[in-house]
């Protein structure tokens, strides 16, 4: 008598198990708030979101714009992606300038070699929620970023004046979302939040996104200072003692160019990234973003007066 075969049950990968809770919590958003919105800088992380969203809710339009912070000192190759992603997909994008901020007189710009204008983003951010009204904003931030990114919670409360308070979060027991919030308060969502730096990388590549260049490889005109290679600019101000020099590097963050170093590298393939980044043992934030080098707690610091 020959046995009964019992049909498998298909097994879900690591990747689509986190792609499926990232949508998950994006629907979720769509239906608990009334006006969301996603930031999205063209960075690997909100390229990745991006796809998300698209899985999320296409063929129909994203329940939300998309928004980014705007330094005036971003890499140009990062603008032109956010540019054409935005237009391909035909969604609308809102643009808000640090510029503006200090034209405005609502930020004061800060003088000097180790001038930036990363602080600057957290008045520009809190202006433009109050001026669009958002009741959340999605971002690509992951808790394996920094010390202070793995306190949050997927739907993080900010209260009516954006900050953050660690010990004021709701729980998130069975993956329930308490969304509830009052007039001026709103929730930064993180449905990135139990990915890794490698996981965001084999979804990119699992995806065939197209990235911005400076994420792989190339020669650029660099200079060091603090151990970190910064990314020669017209503009920049030299401390005695430092040079120009060529470099072949690439970045692991696309923040404000000011203050995001690259890293010595040859990996100019995705897969050569994906390697790379198996490899590593250093947090991108860590070795790459010099105002995450202010203090322990630099990044908490900055979070609780509003920063993402």
């Amino acid at each position: 008598m020959s046995a009964v075969s019992t049909p498998t049950r298909p097994v879900l990968s690591h990747l689509r198990a986190l792609e499926s809770e990232a949508i998950y919590v994006m629907r979720e958003v769509a239906a608990e708030f009334e006006r969301p919105g996603l930031l999205f800088s063209a960075g690997k992380d909100s390229l990745v979101l991006l796809r998300l969203a698209e899985k999320a809710f296409r063929p129909g339009r994203f329940p939300f714009p998309l928004m980014h912070v705007d330094t005036g000192h971003n890499f140009p190759e990062v603008i032109a992606l956010r540019d054409q992603r935005a237009a391909e997909l035909g969604e609308r994008l809102i643009v808000a300038s640090v510029q503006d901020s200090i034209d405005r007189g609502r930020v004061v710009e800060e003088t000097g070699p180790r001038a930036s204008r990363n602080r600057l983003q957290t008045t520009t951010l809190l202006d433009a929620i109050a001026e669009h009204n958002f009741d959340a904003v999605l971002g690509g931030a992951r808790r394996d970023e920094e010390r202070a990114r793995a306190k949050e919670r997927v739907f993080s409360f900010r209260d009516d004046f954006g900050q953050w308070d660690p010990k004021n979060q709701r729980p998130e027991l069975w993956n329930l979302y308490n969304g509830r919030i009052r007039k001026g308060e709103h929730v930064r969502v993180f449905p990135l939040s139990n990915w890794t730096e490698l996981d965001v990388w084999e979804y990119i590549e699992q995806e065939r996104l197209d990235v911005p260049s400076i994420y792989y490889a190339h020669e650029r005109e660099v200079f060091e200072r603090d151990g970190m290679l910064y990314a020669w600019r017209d503009g920049a101000e030299l401390i005695d003692g430092e040079t120009v020099f060529t470099e072949s590097v690439r970045y692991r963050t696309v923040g404000d160019m000011t203050c995001t170093g690259g890293v010595r590298s040859h990996a100019a393939t995705l897969q050569e990234v994906v390697a790379e980044i198996a490899a590593t043992r250093l947090t991108e934030r860590g070795e790459t973003r010099a105002d995450d080098r202010v203090s322990e707690a630099a990044m908490e610091d900055r979070k609780k007066v509003g920063y993402f």
